[in-house]
């Protein structure tokens, strides 16, 4: 699935529209140059589940959880991370708790993350901060193949 994000607003409630598909221990990697505009994403996803406190990045802290009276979301940055950094967050220990998972710079956890996952690209057009987002949503596995076909017909 492909679509193009003109702003940040756009951004954000495609991350609501998320919300809608996604559920407790599900897992999404969210890829990007800086300043594309995954944590607005995740905002969004995070509003759309009912979250109504603020949504930051967790580049310096590695990892912010939402706690909501249905589930937790988990939003980890793993920009700074080093593979062998990723088993000093005792991360597997959240994986299999309940709560959605929401992971940015997944590529630093390669061999390590499981290998389901709803995967999202956000890549900038042409290079510039101030134009579109292209956004590329696919499925690692066959319970996000299902999500991928919910989320089409929301969009």
């Amino acid at each position: 699935m492909e679509l193009l994000i003109y702003n940040e607003y756009e951004m954000e409630r495609l991350g609501e529209k998320l919300a809608q598909v996604l559920e407790d221990n599900d897992l999404v990697y969210l890829r990007g140059e800086l300043g594309a505009g995954k944590t607005t994403l995740v905002r969004g996803i995070a509003q759309g589940k009912g979250y109504r406190g603020r949504v930051t990045s967790p580049t310096f802290t590695l990892m912010n959880v939402y706690l909501l009276e249905q589930m937790q979301i988990n939003h980890f940055d793993f920009y700074r991370l080093d593979p062998h950094d990723i088993y000093d967050l005792g991360l597997e220990d959240y994986l299999e708790r309940k709560g959605l998972s929401l992971i940015e710079w997944p590529q630093a956890g390669a061999g390590i993350l499981p290998a389901e996952a709803l995967v999202i690209d956000i890549s900038l057009v042409e290079d510039d901060y101030e134009r579109e987002r292209k956004v590329k949503i696919k499925a690692q596995g066959s319970q996000y193949q299902e999500k991928i076909k919910e989320l089409q017909s929301l969009c």
